[in-house]
C-alpha cells in the first residue's frame, strides 16, 4: 500500500520534468521550423541546393578539361592546315592556268589582242589574267556586289550593275524598280504623241495633211468641239464654222439634244445635223419650231422623224427649198405625199436615203407631179423604188443633177430614155450600181449631154473599154470633167479575171488614155477603184511625169494591182497640186517615196515613207 504513491509521485514527478523539457525545446527550435516551412512552401529544400552545387563544381571541372584538350587539338590542326593550304593552292593554281589557256583559245582574246595597239601590245598571259580578272562569277561562287558591296552567292539570275558588275538579290530588284519606273513614266510622256497620231491618221483619211501648225481658226473650232458640253452658247458665230461644228460633233458621236440647242437660233435660215441618232422626235420638233426661217435642212440618220414631225415642218416652215433625209423609216407614204402637196412646188433640191419601207411608187409619181422646178435630185438606198418610177423622172427636164442608186435591176433602155430625155440640161450624172447598164446607155450619155462637168458610172460589168474611150474622143460634146468616177467597172467572170482580150470589159486602159487626154488639164477629183485592166503600160503613159494635171487634188487607185512605186513616182511629179491618194491593196507600191503634205492612204506606215520636197525631188530625177 506504501509504494504506489511512492511509484505515483515519482511518475508525477518525471512527467513534469518531461514537459519542461519538451517545452524549452520547442522554443528553441521555434525560428528554424518557421524558415523550413518557408522553404518547402517555395519548393526549396537543402538536399537541391546542395545538388546544385555539385552540379556546378562538376560542370567547371568538365569545362576545364574540354578547354585543355581544345588548346592540343588546335595545336595539332595548325600543322595539319599548313599542309592542306600547299594543297589548296596547288589545286587553285591549275584551275587558274585551266581558265587561262581556256580564255586564249576563245574567239574574244584573239579578237582584242588584235585589236591591242603596237605601242602598248601586252603579252598573252598578262591579256588572259586581265580577262580572267573581269569574267563575271558562275552561278554557285561568291562575289561582291557592285552596287552595296555585299558578298552573296551568283545565281542564274544575278542582276548586271551600270559598269558591268553583279548585283546581290536586294539591289538587283532595286534596279527593276527602278527600270520600271522610267518604262512608266516614258509610257506617259509618248501618250500625248499617240492622240496627235491618231488626230493626224484621222486628218489624213480627210485629206488634210499640210505640213506645219494648224490654222487659229481651226485649232479653236477643234477646242470648242472637245468641250461642247461646258458651252452655254454660240453667240454670233457665222454659219460656216456653226457647220464645221455641226461636222465635228457628229464625227465625235456626241450630238445629243443638249448640244443641239446651241444651234438653234431664229434668224439662221439651214441646219446641218450629220448624226441624228441621239435625237428624240420633241428634239425634231424643236428645230422647226425655233428656226421658222429655214431654206435648207439636212438630216442625216434621223431614225426618230416620223410623221406628225414631217407635218409639224411642213405647216411651221413655209421657205424650205432645199430637204435632205436619211435613214427615216418611220415616215409613211401618205407623210410623204403630203410633204410633197405642201412643199413641192418650192423644192429645188431634194435628197432622200435609207428609206426601207415608204417611197413607193405611187410616192414618186406625186414627187414628180408637185415638184417640177426641181434642179436637184437625189434617191440613194430606196428599197421600194423600181423602173416604173425612173421612168416618171422623164418629166423633170429641169434637172441640173441627177444621182441614182435604186432599182438596180432597171434595163438599158430605160436608163437610155431617162439620159436621153433630161441629159440636156444636167452638169452632174451619177448612175450607180445598175447591173444592166451597158454601152448604149454611154452612146445616150454622149449623144444628149452637153454640160457635164461631173460624171459616175459605177458598178457596171457590161460596159466595154472602148466604149469608155469612145465617150471622150474628139467628138465628145461635153466640156472637160472636173470630178469623173469609174470605180468598180471591171468583168466580173471569176474564171478569167483579166476579161476578154478582143473586147476588154469595164474600165480600162483605152478609157483611162481618153480620159486623161480630154479631161486632165481640168480635172480635180478621180476615182478608178477596182477597174482592174487597167494596164502597167497605161498608168506609166498617163503619169509619165512630164504631163501635168495642176487641177488634181484627189485620186483613188484602190486595187487597182497594177500600181507600183513607179507609177507613184509618175503621179507626185505629173499633179504638182495633189493632197490626198488611196492606194488601198496596191502591195507593189509599199516602199514609195512620199512627199510632205499628200495624205496617201491604204499603204501600211505610211508616215515612215514621207521625206521633204528636196528629197523627193532628189529621189525623182
Amino acid at each position: 500500500m506504501r509504494s504506489t504513491p511512492q511509484l505515483t509521485l515519482r511518475s508525477r514527478a518525471n512527467r513534469r520534468i518531461n514537459n519542461n523539457n519538451n517545452a524549452a525545446a520547442n522554443r528553441i527550435r521555434g525560428p528554424q521550423s518557421a524558415l523550413t516551412d518557408f522553404l518547402a512552401s517555395h519548393n526549396i529544400s537543402a538536399q537541391q541546393i546542395h545538388q546544385d552545387y555539385q552540379r556546378r563544381v562538376q560542370e567547371a571541372e568538365r569545362q576545364a578539361q574540354h578547354n585543355a584538350q581544345n588548346n592540343n587539338d588546335d595545336k595539332e590542326n595548325e600543322d595539319e592546315e599548313d599542309e592542306d593550304d600547299i594543297v589548296e593552292r596547288q589545286k587553285r593554281k591549275r584551275k587558274e592556268e585551266k581558265a587561262l589557256l581556256k580564255i586564249k583559245q576563245s574567239k574574244e582574246f584573239k579578237r582584242r589582242k588584235h585589236e591591242q595597239d603596237d605601242d602598248f601590245e601586252q603579252d598573252d598571259d598578262e591579256l588572259a589574267k586581265s580577262m580572267l580578272a573581269k569574267s563575271k562569277p558562275l552561278p554557285g561562287q561568291l562575289d561582291n556586289c557592285e552596287v552595296c558591296g555585299k558578298r552573296f552567292t551568283v545565281t542564274p539570275y544575278s542582276g548586271t550593275g551600270p559598269d558591268g558588275g553583279l548585283l546581290c538579290t536586294k539591289c538587283s530588284k532595286e534596279l527593276k524598280d527602278e527600270k520600271k519606273k522610267e518604262a512608266k513614266a516614258a509610257k506617259k510622256k509618248v501618250a500625248a504623241p499617240r492622240g496627235r497620231r491618231r488626230q493626224t491618221e484621222s486628218d489624213r483619211m480627210m485629206g488634210d495633211v499640210k505640213p506645219g501648225a494648224k490654222s487659229l481658226l481651226e485649232i479653236c473650232v477643234r477646242h470648242v468641239a472637245n468641250v461642247a458640253h461646258d458651252i452655254d452658247e454660240f453667240g454670233d458665230m457665222p454659219q460656216y464654222l456653226l457647220d464645221r461644228l455641226s461636222q465635228i460633233f457628229s464625227k465625235q458621236r456626241v450630238f445629243t439634244p443638249r448640244v443641239l440647242e446651241l444651234f438653234l437660233r431664229p434668224d439662221v435660215d439651214r441646219i446641218n445635223v450629220y448624226d441624228c441618232g441621239k435625237l428624240e422626235k420633241e428634239d425634231f420638233q424643236k428645230i422647226f419650231a425655233f428656226m421658222p426661217n429655214l431654206e435648207s435642212v439636212n438630216l442625216r440618220f434621223a431614225g426618230q422623224l416620223k410623221d406628225d414631225v414631217i407635218m409639224y415642218m411642213a405647216d411651221k416652215c413655209k421657205k424650205i427649198r432645199h430637204l435632205q433625209l436619211g435613214a427615216t423609216n418611220l415616215v409613211s407614204d401618205n407623210a410623204w405625199i403630203e410633204l410633197f402637196r405642201s412643199l413641192g412646188p418650192q423644192l429645188e433640191s431634194l435628197k432622200l436615203s435609207e428609206l426601207n419601207d415608204s417611197l413607193r411608187d405611187d410616192t414618186i409619181k406625186e414627187l414628180v407631179k408637185n415638184c417640177p422646178n426641181l434642179k436637184r435630185l437625189k434617191l440613194r438606198s430606196c428599197s421600194y423604188v423600181t423602173e416604173e418610177s425612173l421612168e416618171s423622172f422623164c418629166t423633170l427636164t429641169q434637172l441640173e443633177h441627177l444621182t441614182l442608186a435604186i432599182a438596180q435591176d432597171t434595163s438599158a433602155d430605160t436608163l437610155s430614155k431617162l439620159v436621153s430625155t433630161v441629159g440636156h440640161n444636167l452638169r452632174t450624172l451619177c448612175l450607180e450600181e445598175f447591173s444592166e447598164l451597158d454601152d448604149t446607155v454611154l452612146d445616150a450619155i454622149k449623144s444628149s449631154c452637153t454640160r457635164l462637168s461631173k460624171l459616175r458610172i459605177r458598178g457596171s460589168s457590161l460596159c466595154t473599154d472602148g466604149a469608155f474611150a469612145g465617150l471622150f474622143d474628139n467628138n465628145c460634146p461635153f466640156p472637160p470633167l472636173v470630178c469623173a468616177d469609174f470605180a468598180d467597172n471591171r468583168d466580173i467572170d471569176s474564171m478569167n479575171p483579166d476579161g476578154p482580150e478582143d473586147d476588154p470589159v469595164g474600165f480600162g486602159s483605152l478609157a483611162l488614155t481618153a480620159l486623161m487626154n480630154h479631161s486632165g488639164p481640168r480635172l480635180k477629183n478621180l476615182d478608178l477603184k477596182s477597174c482592174r485592166h487597167i494596164t502597167h503600160a497605161a498608168l506609166l503613159e498617163a503619169f509619165d511625169g512630164l504631163k501635168r494635171y495642176p487641177a488634181l487634188t484627189d485620186i483613188d487607185l484602190s486595187f487597182v494591182t497594177q500600181v507600183d512605186e513607179v507609177v507613184l513616182v509618175g503621179i507626185f511629179k505629173s499633179c504638182p497640186s495633189l493632197a490626198k491618194l488611196a492606194v488601198f491593196a496596191c502591195f507593189n507600191a509599199r516602199q514609195a517615196v512620199i512627199p510632205a503634205g499628200i495624205a496617201v492612204i491604204g499603204l501600211p506606215n505610211p508616215q515612215d515613207n514621207i521625206v521633204r520636197e528636196g528629197d523627193v525631188q532628189m529621189v525623182m530625177s
